[in-house]
């Protein structure tokens, strides 16, 4: 029997600083894949608490992560409650502050502009620092440079950078972009995840390609 690791771990190697996420989210509204690690040398599980901010469930948004995303050290993901009120003539936020501010003002979350989830796929890695606005769908394979402020959705495969992210290329040919999307290697049964890591970690692109076709088309 091979030892594959364990997707049920907190730290699933000895150096202590990543751990697999999903272990220890407590939040309601937030969902992560197996695999899925942040990095972070000084407090890899305090990730909830110190890089998911302004999560206040009751607003009604979630974040959800994809399976075997590599979270770099810093990234934070931004809630929806975040925001301030943009529809009235000030975007303070009285109605927190109570008295009778309180008492003539609606109550605070229900003015919120409402993004929607934050939805990050699958094999995404999000580089050192970067930031993620609400709302925002980061999909498969992607790649977001360090420092980052990414604003607005981010295409499955392809790099972005700056602030506000901005597309700098994809990473492969539109038809193995296809043929990986259709693959979807990350849902494979462990056994045979360990077999294929030789073709995903492959840097002959045109081989990789005819392997994922030939498996495709078995």
């Amino acid at each position: 029997m091979r030892k594959i690791p364990s997707p049920d771990v907190v730290f699933p190697n000895e150096y202590g600083t990543s751990c697999f996420l999903k272990n220890v989210i407590t939040a309601p509204n937030i969902f992560v894949g197996d695999y899925t690690y942040y990095d972070d040398p000084l407090d890899p599980e305090a990730f909830e608490k110190k890089n998911v901010l302004f999560n206040w469930p009751e607003f009604g948004d979630k974040l959800v992560i994809g399976k075997f995303c590599s979270i770099a050290s810093g990234v934070t993901f931004l809630m929806g409650s975040a925001n301030h009120r943009m529809s009235s003539v000030s975007t303070y936020p009285f109605h927190v502050f109570g008295g009778i501010w309180a008492e003539r003002t609606p109550p605070h979350l229900t003015q919120l502009p409402f993004k929607g989830d934050t939805v990050v796929g699958n094999d995404v890695w999000l580089g050192r620092e970067c930031v993620v606005m609400p709302g925002v769908t980061i999909g498969d394979g992607a790649i977001v440079a360090a420092c980052s402020v990414v604003a607005k959705d981010v295409e499955p495969y392809t790099i972005v950078g700056g602030n506000p992210a901005r597309l700098i290329r994809k990473r492969f040919s539109q038809e193995l972009i296809e043929l990986l999307l259709r693959l979807r290697w990350w849902d494979f049964p462990p056994e045979k995840l360990a077999d294929f890591l030789p073709v995903l970690c492959c840097e002959d692109l045109e081989s990789v390609q005819d392997a994922i076709r030939n498996l495709l088309d078995a």
